[in-house]
């Protein structure tokens, strides 16, 4: 049973789940029950009895940001708290600090708790607010004996280097002795080092199967070869004979002209081939797959009886349906690529741990197995034991954020400490967050150890049921789309109803429920020269385009209507007794999933003369156009009397110089001489006071500064960013490697291995320029926790289809074990794999309509497959929530709209044809 939380009551013992939808003031509540555990507030049996210091209270998250804001939160929380004891409080509007103090009789009593929260207030930079990663390093160097954690091992946040080193170390072991065979087996899986990189990138961090690794990459691929000879030999057991019943069984129905079935079934000559090849196969020890592809349809028992007249009852011999499933087995036979693969992955997994022995170093996911180790009881007994009990004396309560982020380990980690499912109430483990904004399985985040963490934790369910953010017809709308998909039968809103997943949930509910919230509202209101703006509006393209054309169109649609907006001298924020505020740029935000998405409405605004940012987490510096750039002038400063490299550097689009500037320093040598002499002046300074130094001082030299923020569009402060942020990375690395060339190689390494995925490194993600007015573009993964007056979506249909080709990657979910990794997957399991695709985009649609606080605008296009009339928005997430999961025809899509707009009263559709016609800047 889910009940809607109050704080005041609140058990603050055992395990709790506390589910906090978007908007909900998860943060403030995480707040007040940190003061009522500092207090020691609760009835009897309702808490641990007694008040907590700040470092006994244990509160993770997932991100430094989070962290910060969730301590200074805390902070002010107490600091508030202390004065409303104190009486020096104003506040009368706080019903849940005027409620708090009725609890704590005036005079010492109440003196008493002013005093604790004031402590408690002062205390706080010894708080235990942490990130995941830094609370697991601290407790294995706290108890660096009984988690066997070595007292010198140093963090290493990022890993890409490390992988490629790896990489080539496993190329020139494993590679380079192979026969010439052996050989080409290899160079037909991974034509070139870079393959084989990418591949083993796509690999890393992955639950890989035991034994992955034994043996050198020609056991590999002759253990390869026996597996798969051994599979053939097991299925050609007995398939001559059943190839000539097959034979049998046909033959009269091929001589009998007037049989119902004679022009149903393949030809006799066709047929015969065939049947003919699969005896040859199943004859010949060493033939690899029987020559049957074309057949592999016609004769299977599904086929055959598809050949008689409906009602018919025929017979048909087993051997028909034993055929069926042979070519099925024939798809799912191992392979070689599967286990090269494997065997390059496992090893390159080892080298890497055996290099960061060698260093002394380990990464994020080094710390959280070896924890999670640390505290098995089953392997290490009584020293587990003590390690566990010394980190629940030490934090008797957690408070556990973003919980819907957590991993099968993460989670390991929690239930070995607070045993999750016996709710002891010796300890309290207060799990918070919200399944419908789980979107971070790229980073291991699964949202299955969070529904088994809900299993666990039944009948201890509360929800946070308040929206603070938006206004109450945008809560309104939003609940409304999703409680249409939530009531209707079926999957629900997020498709967890009726599988495997739904096991122990009540007859009929979703193990991920879409429950509606109240809106507490706002009091200003978003106005237009045409009024109060509606909460919703839909744009609806009547026309099936491809995926580039609906992205051109939208583009250009969502660029025009801010465009207007924002000439609109009437469109901004009006309240009652307080002065009308009007539209700036920076009050909007257009989500995006993709770089090219990104990339479509940034080249939109430009054309209409509009400045945007473009904010991800997972695009680097090191990508950026800026880098390689930056690396041609490293070496002509490092060199400067080499002249190829000084006019490699002059011709880079980060100097800027222009095609006469470049003329003349190629025809005219001392004009050349004084630019190399710059450059001869830039490499002492570098020498004698770093590469950050130099690097600004080259700035001022080519005048950078000025040349690109005469860019008008704002890519100039962009690139200028970029640059700087590049030389503050090179100025860190250059305390690491010796000399000018090494810095240079080690900024070319970066440039061709930096992987945000594999280095886990804010440092590296891409800054914003400045908080200049401007546009917002970001992604929706990097919009989460992030609120915005006015939301544009426009590619809501678009979506990624899963990889099925033969280098796939798929992790299939383990439904309460650890997620199953599946290369070269067949049909079925492509399948499943498809349904987590749009189960996890129907979240990050909830997340993405639930960001803005006052208005959202949609793009709704219906996607075409190919050149053809098949469409596929039942695919999409908003397809699925408006119209179900079944394919309809093309004008329904519309209807749909239509309907759900006269459903809330919100949503308003308009008409799009073409995308001729489009206002163009003037």
């Amino acid at each position: 049973m889910t009940e809607v939380l109050n704080p005041l009551t609140l058990p603050l013992q055992g395990s709790q789940l506390i589910e906090a939808s978007a908007g909900t003031g998860k943060t403030w509540t995480i707040a007040a029950l940190y003061v009522r555990l500092v207090l020691g507030h609760g009835a009897p049996g309702q808490s641990l009895g007694r008040p907590l210091l700040p470092g006994e209270i244990l509160v993770m998250t997932f991100t430094k940001a989070a962290t910060r804001e969730l301590s200074d939160r805390i902070r002010r929380r107490l600091v508030e708290s202390a004065a409303c004891f104190r009486g020096e409080a104003t506040d009368t509007a706080d019903d849940f600090l005027t409620k708090l103090l009725e609890a704590y009789p005036a005079g010492p009593t109440r003196q008493e708790a002013a005093w604790r929260l004031a402590m408690a207030a002062e205390a706080m930079d010894d708080a235990a607010v942490h990130t995941i990663d830094a609370w697991c390093q601290r407790m294995l160097r706290e108890h660096a004996f009984d988690s066997g954690c070595l007292f010198d091992e140093e963090l290493q946040a990022s890993e890409a280097a490390l992988v490629a080193e790896a990489v080539r170390d496993y190329w020139r072991q494993q590679v380079y002795p192979l026969e010439p065979a052996a050989l080409d087996v290899v160079l037909a899986q991974w034509k070139d080092l870079d393959t084989l990189m990418k591949d083993v990138k796509a690999l890393l961090g992955k639950p890989l199967p035991v034994g992955a690794g034994q043996g050198t990459l020609a056991d590999c691929i002759d253990r390869a070869d026996r597996q798969r000879a051994e599979a053939l030999a097991t299925l050609k057991a007995g398939w001559s004979a059943r190839a000539d019943e097959m034979l049998d069984w046909l033959a009269p129905i091929w001589k009998d002209k007037k049989h119902p079935a004679r022009k149903g079934l393949p030809g006799e000559a066709h047929a015969t081939r065939w049947i003919q090849a699969l005896k040859d196969w199943a004859t010949d020890p060493a033939a690899d797959v029987p020559d049957v592809k074309k057949g592999a349809t016609s004769l299977t028992r599904t086929a055959v009886l598809a050949a008689f007249e409906p009602g018919t009852t025929v017979a048909v011999p087993s051997c028909f349906a034993d055929f069926e499933v042979l070519m099925l087995s024939l798809k799912s036979l191992p392979g070689r690529g599967t286990a090269l693969r494997l065997h390059a992955a496992a090893r390159v997994a080892e080298r890497m741990q055996q290099m960061k022995r060698q260093a002394g170093t380990f990464g994020f996911a080094d710390m959280l197995d070896r924890l999670d180790a640390a505290l098995d009881e089953s392997v290490h007994g009584a020293k587990a034991q003590r390690l566990l009990q010394r980190i629940l004396d030490q934090y008797p309560v957690a408070l556990i954020d973003e919980f819907q982020d957590t991993s099968p380990v993460q989670l390991s980690i929690f239930d070995r400490l607070y045993r999750i499912a016996d709710n002891d109430p010796a300890r309290a483990l207060l799990l918070i967050g919200d399944p419908k904004q789980a979107i971070y399985g790229f980073r291991g985040a699964d949202i299955y150890s969070y529904l088994g963490a809900r299993q666990a934790t039944q009948g201890r369910h509360h929800v946070l049921g308040t929206n603070h953010r938006s206004t109450k017809a945008l809560v309104e709308a939003v609940n409304f789309m999703f409680k249409a998909a939530e009531d209707r039968s079926g999957e629900g809103a997020f498709m967890f109803r009726g599988g495997a997943e739904s096991e122990g949930e009540p007859d009929g509910t979703s193990a991920l429920p879409f429950v509606a919230v109240e809106a507490k509202g706002r009091e200003e209101r978003l106005v237009t020269s045409s009024g109060d703006a509606l909460p919703i509006t839909a744009v609806v393209d009547a026309e099936l385009r491809n995926a580039a054309g609906s992205r051109e169109l939208f583009a250009a649609l969502c660029a025009e209507r801010i465009v207007t907006l924002l000439n609109d001298t009437q469109a901004g924020f009006a309240q009652e007794g307080q002065p009308f505020k009007r539209l700036r740029p920076a009050d909007m935000a257009v989500l995006v999933r993709t770089g090219t998405e990104a990339e479509a409405v940034r080249h939109a605004l430009r054309r209409r003369g509009l400045a945007s940012v473009y904010l991800s987490d997972k695009d680097t510096v090191f990508q950026t156009d800026e880098a390689p750039d930056l690396l041609r002038l490293l070496q002509a400063v490092a060199a400067p009397r080499d002249v190829r490299l000084a006019r490699a550097a002059f011709a880079t689009a980060l100097l800027g110089l222009t095609l006469d500037e470049l003329v003349a320093l190629a025809t005219d040598d001392e004009r050349f001489d004084r630019q190399c002499e710059g450059l001869q002046l830039l490499n002492l300074v570098w020498k004698n006071q770093g590469v950050l130094a130099m690097i600004r001082r080259a700035l001022h030299a080519f005048d950078l500064p000025a040349r690109l923020l005469a860019l008008n569009t704002g890519a100039g402060e962009r690139r200028l960013t970029n640059v700087l942020h590049l030389a503050e990375l090179l100025q860190a690395a250059s305390a690491q490697v010796d000399g000018e060339q090494a810095l240079i190689r080690w900024l070319t390494q970066q440039i061709e291995d930096g992987d945000v995925g594999l280095t886990g490194g804010d440092e590296l993600v891409l800054r914003l320029e400045s908080d200049a007015d401007l546009v917002k573009i970001v992604t929706v993964h990097k919009s989460k926790g992030l609120e915005y007056p006015l939301v544009f979506l426009p590619f809501l249909a678009h979506f990624r289809e899963v990889d099925s080709d033969k280098n796939a990657v798929l992790l299939l979910p383990g439904f309460g074990g650890p997620p199953e990794l599946v290369l070269s997957p067949t049909k079925a399991q492509v399948a499943v794999a498809e349904k987590e695709r749009q189960r996890e985009y129907l979240r990050l649609l909830y997340v993405a309509l639930t960001r803005a606080r006052h208005a959202l605008w949609v793009g709704l296009s219906g996607l075409q497959v190919g050149q053809g009339k098949a469409y596929i928005w039942h695919r999409s997430a908003i397809g699925y929530l408006l119209s179900g999961p079944v394919q309809q025809p093309p004008e329904q899509r519309v209807q749909d709209v239509e309907a759900l707009g006269k459903g809330c009263t919100y949503v308003l559709v308009q008409q799009v044809p073409a995308a001729e016609g489009l206002p163009l800047p003037v």
